[in-house]
């Protein structure tokens, strides 16, 4: 029997984040041989300092088969602990957990973030003497991983299901504000996005012929709500109605930011929120319609909700958590896992390897060139890319008793054989 595996995962979970850990354990399970048990580190890189590892080998097929189906992180945990260069003592302890389990495979499914926790582990692997191969799996559903020419990655897993949610979203709210226009003409929707826009860009895909009274606002947009005031009420005059999907990164001023464990800014835990800073403004400065602005911030059913699933995503999901297993099998310590599309009019995509460390110190933006020149759309080339990923058709999600049937994994974790360690950063 070969080395023993280790699978965490960290950072904001998506619908599909179960689809590349299933990828990996049934990778894993063709190679017996090669790979020994398959853990996975309880709630990321925490579990592993504390030494709380999921057994998934002896998970029933049944219950494995069904991650396929089953969103977010519940089935083995995320978390938002960062190992900095500093904590020597919980690089030192993840060695111990690791030769203290015979573990010869560490897989780490998440962001850029995530991709630096995994380059520093298999760093510190090599200069520890350890045989460790370290791989990672991209995750993001902000699609920030990579560059902006889309050479290290086309898009990430998750991306393109919570492109369709907003395009799906977008088409309701649509019907609600037709609906309802002569007392509330403006409807403000709150989309995830620290710093990037193509979350708030997708909700295009519900109007890709622009027929809706609807304004995007991305944190590049570089629009002030001075401005943003002036086009909803532009638009009122035209239209009498107004949907507005702005991102949390909007600049908005002050709005009480709290800090996650990675120093990004939290805004579902902030004190106020950027749609209602964009409403109680539009009511103050006042709507050239009759009746007022409300708003509403769409929050963690957009990484967390199957029915919204692509089927699209949850299958490249899937076949990357593979060819995370078959880089760590034939290659070797040091690699992300990566999509990377073929060129022409057909959608296809193929799968290759990046080092970690390009990855870790990568950033993507969103390109100039997709936003449109008013600054509130964007462009029927970015249409062109975000398209594909959506997919054709729902995800078929069993139900017994009206209740959907997630992956129930049993609590069955490895024997503890080193002493209690707290955290360094606790």
């Amino acid at each position: 029997m070969g080395k023993n595996v280790i699978v965490a995962q960290s950072g904001g979970p998506s619908p599909v984040i179960n689809n590349s850990l299933r990828g990996i354990i049934d990778t894993c399970k063709m190679f017996p041989d090669k790979f020994g048990k398959v853990y996975a580190g309880w709630h990321g890189i925490e579990g592993v300092l504390k030494e709380e590892l999921l057994d998934l080998s002896a998970q029933s097929e049944e219950e494995i088969a069904l991650l396929r189906i089953t969103p977010a992180a519940g089935s083995i945990g995320t978390c938002r602990y960062k190992l900095k260069d500093n904590q020597k003592k919980d690089f030192a302890r993840v060695m111990d957990v690791i030769k203290a389990h015979d573990i010869g495979y560490f897989f780490y499914i998440g962001g850029n973030d995530s991709q630096h926790t995994a380059f520093k582990v298999s760093e510190l692997a090599k200069e520890s003497g350890i045989e460790l191969v370290a791989t990672g799996v991209p995750k993001t559903i902000d699609n920030d991983v990579g560059d902006s020419e889309f050479k290290i990655i086309d898009h990430t897993p998750g991306y393109g299901s919570v492109a369709r949610y907003w395009s799906h979203i977008v088409q309701n709210a649509n019907e609600e504000n037709m609906g309802s226009s002569p007392a509330d003409p403006v409807l403000v929707l709150q989309a995830m996005g620290r710093k990037i826009g193509y979350i708030p860009a997708a909700a295009r895909l519900a109007d890709p012929n622009r027929e809706m009274p609807l304004q995007i606002y991305l944190t590049e947009s570089n629009v002030t709500i001075e401005q943003l005031a002036d086009n909803v009420n532009d638009q009122l005059v035209k239209d009498g109605r107004c949907i507005v999907v702005i991102s949390e990164g909007f600049d908005v001023g002050n709005i009480g930011e709290v800090k996650d464990a990675f120093g990004h800014t939290s805004f579902g835990s902030s004190k106020l929120s950027v749609y209602q800073s964009v409403v109680n403004y539009l009511n103050e400065k006042g709507l050239k319609a009759k009746g007022a602005a409300r708003g509403q911030v769409m929050g963690t059913d957009q990484r967390d909700t199957m029915i919204y699933a692509s089927t699209v995503d949850l299958d490249e999901a899937y076949k990357v958590g593979q060819k995370a297993v078959d880089i760590a099998l034939n290659v070797g310590n040091g690699w992300m896992a990566t999509i990377l599309r073929q060129p022409g009019f057909i959608y296809n995509v193929y799968y290759d390897k990046v080092p970690l460390e390009k990855v870790a110190l990568s950033e993507r933006f969103f390109p100039e060139k997709w936003i449109s020149k008013n600054r509130i759309d964007v462009t029927d080339d970015f249409l062109d890319y975000v398209r594909p990923l959506i997919g054709e058709d729902w995800v078929s999600v069993p139900l017994i008793n009206g209740r959907q049937r997630f992956a129930n994994l049993k609590p069955i974790f490895a024997e503890k054989k080193l002493k209690n360690y707290t955290p360094e950063a606790y």
